[in-house]
């Protein structure tokens, strides 16, 4: 089974037993202020139930519990996009208000940035920050993510309009940051 240690916890995939801890810690109108809305608020039972019944099974998983002291307590994803965008993969994550400002994603971007190259064939990975999540924005910037556009009020979040930051990896700059990681 797939696993990363964290300095105060492990990344690793999602399994039955989740749910309780995950309602716990995702059902928070600050987490979901930053999230896009198929992220549920309030975040119930059924919707964790769901979850980790859809993310359990993968041989390569795309998404992963951040755990800490036995809880999930937040996750981190990716999806390959396709079409013309089919080398492209966006990034995603959230973790419990209780764990912000702690350096967890910090250690868990890019982690999960090495796993996608590694297993992956992706040449870029993105990700897509809505404008005052200033605490997301350093954590993509320390990965060595670019920033690379704002797009102007294109999102609506609680019935504003909000600018999308977009910051995004080349696999040749993840290479040049990591020259021992042996991504294709």
């Amino acid at each position: 089974m797939i696993s990363f240690p964290l300095s105060i916890g492990q990344l690793r995939p999602w399994r039955e037993g989740d749910e309780e801890s995950l309602v716990r810690h995702a059902s928070n109108r600050h987490i979901w202020n930053n999230v896009r809305d198929f992220f549920p608020y309030p975040y119930t039972p059924r919707d964790a139930h769901s979850w980790v019944r859809s993310n359990k099974s993968y041989q390569q998983p795309n998404n992963l519990a951040v755990e800490i002291n036995g809880q999930a307590v937040g996750n981190i994803g990716f999806t390959v996009k396709d079409d013309i965008y089919r080398y492209n993969a966006e990034i995603g994550y959230w973790i419990s208000e209780d764990y912000w400002g702690k350096g967890v994603m910090t250690q868990a971007v890019p982690i999960m940035t090495n796993y996608i190259f590694q297993n992956f064939q992706v040449n870029r990975i993105f990700a897509c920050v809505l404008e005052g999540n200033i605490g997301s924005m350093r954590v993509l910037e320390t990965a060595g993510y670019t920033h690379e556009a704002i797009h102007r009020k294109a999102a609506v979040k609680n019935n504003q309009y909000l600018d999308e930051h977009i910051f995004a990896i080349l696999r040749a700059e993840h290479r040049a940051l990591n020259p021992s990681s042996s991504n294709r």
